[in-house]
C-alpha cells in the first residue's frame, strides 16, 4: 500500500497492480531498484545504510557456488537466479525504465545487479507483520477501487480483478488483523541470535510508542542489557539450507537443520504399473518429498541428543494399520522417524506386481459392486499397508538416501573431508586480505565467508544423510525380520 500511495511510482505501479502485472513483493522490489538510482529519493538515508552486496547463494562466485554441488541448494540457486533473470528481462528492465523516465535526475541506467539487490533486500530484511485491516486497506475507493480486498475461503487475500488471482498478494486475514509482508527500516537491522535478547511486537493503539501502529523492540533478557552489546532477535526455527538461501548466513551446529529427501516425479513414469500406481498417488494426495528435521533423530534407534527431543515427531505416527488383522502393528513403530505420508508414497512406488493385483481387489471390494462408497486417501494407504508392509517402502528409501549420499560426496568428498578443511579455515573479506595474509602458516586455509558457510552447509547434510541412512538400514532390517517370522 506505501508503494501504491508513493505520489512518485502510484499512479503507474497502481496500474500495473490492477492489471495483474505485478504482486505486492515485486511491488516492493521494484520501489526499491528504482529508488536505489534515484539522486534525490525519499528513502536515501535508509537506503544508503543498507549492504551492498549480500552473502546468498545469489550472490556467489562461480567458485563459492561449486562448494554446493549435489546438493539441494546448488541446483535451486541455479534455477531461482535463471528465474530473476528472465523476469527482469521480460518485465522488471522495461517497467523500470518507464519509472525511472517520469524522473529525470536517476543517476544511472538500470542493470540485473539491481534488481538482483532489491530482490535481496526484500527477503533477507521482510517481516512477516499484524496490522489492523484499517491501516492496510484504508478508505480509498479513488484510488484502489477496482482492487478492494476479500477473504477467500482460506484467509488469504484476493480482490475483485479477474486478473488478480491469490497468488499475487501474500497477506493473511485474521479477524481485524491483516498480517502483511514489509520492510520495516531500524528493526531490520537486527541480526539473527538462537537466544535473543529483543522481541519486536505492533503498537496498535499507540500507548507504548505514542505513534499508533508502530513498532518497538521489547528486551527478552533476564538481566538488565549490557552497553555496547548488540540487540539481536530471532528470525525463527531454520536450517542453515533456508538460512544460506535467504540470509546468506550459517550456524555450525545448527539443531534445526533439516534433509530434505524426495521421489522425483518424472520417475514415475519409469516404474512399472505407473499408470496405476499414479491413481492411487492421486486418491491418497501423495507427498513425493519430505523434509527430516534434525531433532527427529532423537526419537529414532539411535537418538542424538539434540535439545528439542520429541516436539517434531508427534504426527508420524499416524498410520492407520490393517483392519483385518493379518498384519500386526511394527514393534518399531514409535521409532521410526520417517514421515508416515512420504512411507504411504514410497509403498505405493515400491508395489509389486502381485501386491498391486491384491490391493486393486480389496479396495474394489470396499467400494462395492455398484461403487456405493468413494474411497478416501486412508482406504487407500491402509489396503496398501496391509499388502505390502515396510519392507518395499524402507529399501527405496535406504536407496534414495544412498544416491543423496552420493551426489554429496561426489564432487567434495566425506564429512570428514569438509572438517579438516573447517578445521583449517581462516576467513577473509578480499583478495587484498588475501594477500596481506599470504605468507601465514601452511597449518591455515584462506577461504571466503562464502566458501565457509557452503561447506558448513553441505557438511550438515552429509551428516544428517548418514545419520537417516542408519535409521533407514536399521528399520529395513527389523522390518525384513518380522516379516520373515510370519507364519
Amino acid at each position: 500500500m506505501r508503494v501504491l500511495q508513493d505520489p512518485f511510482l502510484g499512479p503507474e505501479c497502481r496500474a500495473l497492480f490492477e492489471e495483474g502485472d505485478v504482486d505486492d513483493r515485486l511491488l516492493m522490489m521494484l520501489l526499491l531498484t528504482v529508488e536505489r538510482l534515484r539522486k534525490d529519493s525519499l528513502w536515501k538515508p535508509y537506503l544508503d545504510m543498507l549492504p551492498t552486496t549480500f552473502g546468498n547463494t545469489l550472490w556467489f562466485s562461480e567458485e563459492e557456488l561449486q562448494e554446493l554441488r549435489g546438493t539441494t541448494l546448488y541446483r535451486a540457486t541455479e534455477l531461482q537466479k535463471k528465474s530473476l533473470l528472465n523476469l527482469y528481462e521480460t518485465k522488471v528492465k522495461d517497467i523500470v525504465k518507464k519509472l525511472l523516465t517520469l524522473d529525470s535526475d536517476s543517476e544511472k541506467e538500470v542493470c540485473f545487479e539491481d534488481f538482483l539487490w532489491a530482490n535481496s533486500v526484500f527477503w533477507s530484511r521482510a517481516l512477516n507483520t499484524p496490522l489492523p485491516r484499517s491501516y492496510v486497506f484504508p478508505e480509498m475507493q479513488d484510488v484502489h477501487q477496482s482492487c478492494t480486498p476479500k477473504a477467500d475461503e482460506n484467509g488469504s487475500q484476493v480482490t475483485k480483478s479477474d486478473d488478480l488471482t491469490k497468488e499475487t498478494t501474500h497477506s493473511t486475514v485474521q479477524g481485524d488483523t491483516v498480517w502483511v509482508e514489509g520492510l520495516v527500516p531500524g528493526i531490520d537491522f537486527c541480526n539473527h541470535d538462537l537466544k535473543p535478547i529483543a522481541t519486536w511486537e505492533v503498537d496498535g493503539t499507540g500507548l507504548t510508542t505514542g505513534v499508533p501502529v508502530s513498532m518497538y523492540l521489547l528486551s527478552a533478557a533476564q538481566s538488565p542489557l549490557q552497553i555496547d552489546r548488540e540487540i539481536s532477535i530471532s528470525y525463527g526455527n531454520k536450517g542453515n539450507e533456508e538460512l544460506l538461501y535467504l540470509y546468506g548466513f550459517v550456524i555450525d551446529g545448527n539443531t534445526d537443520d533439516y534433509l530434505m529427501v524426495h521421489y522425483p516425479s518424472e520417475a514415475i513414469n519409469t516404474i512399472s504399473f505407473s499408470e496405476s500406481k499414479s491413481q492411487l498417488l492421486e486418491v491418497q494426495k501423495a507427498e513425493m518429498r519430505c523434509l527430516l528435521p534434525k531433532t527427529l533423530l532423537d526419537n529414532g534407534f539411535f537418538p542424538s541428543g539434540t535439545e528439542n527431543s520429541g516436539e517434531n515427531n508427534k504426527s508420524n505416527k499416524v498410520c492407520k494399520y490393517s483392519w483385518s488383522g493379518q498384519r500386526k502393528t511394527p514393534s518399531y513403530v514409535d521409532k521410526l522417524v520417517f514421515p508416515e505420508k512420504f512411507m504411504a508414497t514410497l509403498r505405493t512406488i515400491a508395489m509389486q506386481e502381485d501386491e498391486l493385483f491384491k490391493v486393486s481387489s480389496m479396495l474394489e471390494e470396499l467400494v462395492g459392486p455398484e461403487g456405493e462408497r468413494q474411497l478416501s486417501d486412508i482406504d487407500v494407504q491402509s489396503a496398501i499397508w496391509e499388502v505390502c508392509g515396510d519392507s518395499g517402502a524402507l529399501q527405496l528409501l535406504v536407496d534414495l538416501l544412498h544416491v543423496k549420499l552420493m551426489d554429496l560426496e561426489e564432487h567434495s568428498g566425506t564429512e570428514e573431508n569438509d572438517f579438516e578443511l573447517l578445521k583449517k579455515a581462516l576467513i577473509i573479506d578480499s583478495q587484498e586480505d588475501s594477500k596481506q595474509m599470504a605468507n601465514d602458516s601452511e597449518e591455515t586455509t584462506l577461504m571466503t565467508r562464502n566458501k565457509w558457510s557452503a561447506i558448513v552447509y553441505r557438511r550438515g547434510q552429509k551428516q544428517l544423510t548418514r545419520l537417516f541412512l542408519k535409521e533407514a538400514e536399521h528399520a529395513l532390517h527389523l522390518s525384513m525380520s518380522e516379516e520373515m517370522a510370519v507364519p
